[in-house]
């Protein structure tokens, strides 16, 4: 039997090995939301076109939660409500899939072409890890719109903004208008001095609010005026699936949690998010960018539940990508690998579910935050890594520290941008 031959059955056999495997894990893990947001998003839209509602009236029957994304993703989502109740879980599971596998194919490239691995082979497997990822399995089960939010801005991180497209900045206008929280990539593109990609994320923002008005003003006022503000529509701060600044806090004091502890949070993880986004994209280093930016975003949301933390894929594969990187056999190879597993390990766990009850006591503070203290490790210690520039340019002259070991196992004057080879320096 031929090499190649041989090779694509080790390959075919590892996968449905890790596919039954993840299975069996899921069987006993995966806890079946019924697809509980979805059903808001459904119910709400089926009362405001068919019964004559208002969208942000509605309450889902027997609890406190209702429509709180903004008018632009009402119209958006405004094809399902006239979709059966089946067809809308499967465009809902569809659609997360699809641009998963889309992202995981421009972030795994350089793991693929450094490991000597096909292509399809390394999305086939991080697919199969991403299964088990508890955001993700929690926003497919939810019916959630995370994944597409974060290929949304991907695309302008990724694809648009290293091409020099004038279209860059649109996608992260489009998610912001479609949920408030990834407006900090906004701010991410004004800290990095993206002008024009920031003016053009911004007209976005401002020309799909401006049509949801024109199309629905009464639930455009509703929204700005009421909705926005009342934030008993999306649970308690203290809630143990609040992974975020303002959980942690919150958890400190249910009843009284101090508001100027966590903003004093907010502005020191702000702070430093800044100064490495900035040596980040002075490196040319767009994917940490990305990654840094979606980490610092679930940190400082006034409220991240778990599902939020799809937002944290990025940086976990980037880990694998710096770890892979590195000499075989080196401390820092062991180091970045090592943490890629323990994070990946913990956020598959349900750890801080164990204290959902309780969550008093250094064991209360330590563990019902372990998702927070994982998105500050990947915000404080993601590494950043210089590309290579022609001698005399901006990147080359910039000062900016070079945090990150070069690959020297890669062919010199290679540049590395996503679906390319890593550069060695």
């Amino acid at each position: 039997m031929a090499q190649g031959a041989r090779r694509t059955i080790g390959q075919v056999t590892g996968v449905v090995a890790l596919a039954v495997a993840v299975t069996a894990f899921l069987s006993v893990a995966a806890v079946r939301h019924g697809f509980f947001d979805l059903k808001v998003y459904y119910g709400a839209l089926t009362w405001w076109v068919h019964d004559g509602g208002e969208i942000y009236d509605f309450l889902k029957p027997g609890t406190q939660y209702g429509f709180t994304y903004p008018p632009f993703a009402a119209l958006v989502m405004l094809p399902m409500a006239y979709l059966p109740w089946t067809a809308a879980i499967a465009v809902s599971v569809a659609a997360s899939v699809v641009v998963t596998a889309v992202l995981f194919w421009w972030l795994v490239d350089p793991i693929s072409r450094r490991c000597g691995w096909t292509r399809w082979f390394a999305l086939a497997v991080a697919l199969c890890l991403a299964a088990a990822y508890e955001p993700m399995r929690e926003t497919v089960n939810f019916g959630q719109v995370n994944m597409l939010l974060l290929f949304l801005v991907a695309i302008d991180l990724l694809r648009l903004l290293p091409a020099g497209s004038r279209w860059a900045g649109v996608g992260i206008g489009l998610a912001t208008a479609i949920k408030l929280t990834p407006g900090i990539f906004i701010v991410y593109l004004l800290v990095t001095r993206r002008w024009r990609a920031a003016v053009t994320s911004m007209a976005a923002v401002a020309g799909t609010t401006l049509l949801a008005a024109a199309l629905f003003p009464d639930a455009s006022r509703e929204f700005w005026t009421e909705a926005l503000w009342n934030t008993g529509r999306v649970g308690e701060l203290a809630f143990v699936s609040n992974q975020s600044l303002r959980g942690v806090v919150a958890r400190l004091n249910p009843e009284h949690p101090s508001t100027l502890a966590w903003l004093a949070l907010v502005l020191a993880t702000l702070a430093l998010w800044a100064w490495r986004s900035r040596a980040a994209v002075a490196a040319g280093d767009e994917a940490t960018g990305l990654a840094l930016t979606g980490a610092v975003m679930c940190l400082v949301s006034p409220v991240t539940w778990v599902h939020h933390l799809v937002w944290l894929l990025p940086a976990l594969i980037l880990l694998v990508d710096n770890g892979t990187a590195a000499p075989t056999g080196s401390r820092r190879r062991r180091v970045l690998l090592g943490a890629a597993i323990v994070g990946y390990g913990l956020l598959i766990s349900r750890i801080v579910w164990a204290w959902e009850k309780d969550f008093t006591g250094l064991d209360g503070f330590l563990g019902s935050n372990t998702y927070v203290w994982i998105s500050l490790a990947l915000l404080a210690f993601l590494p950043i890594r210089r590309w290579a520039e022609p001698a005399g340019s901006a990147v080359e002259t910039a000062g900016v520290p070079q945090l990150d070991q070069p690959d020297r196992r890669s062919p010199a004057g290679q540049r590395h941008r996503i679906g390319r080879a890593l550069t060695v320096r």
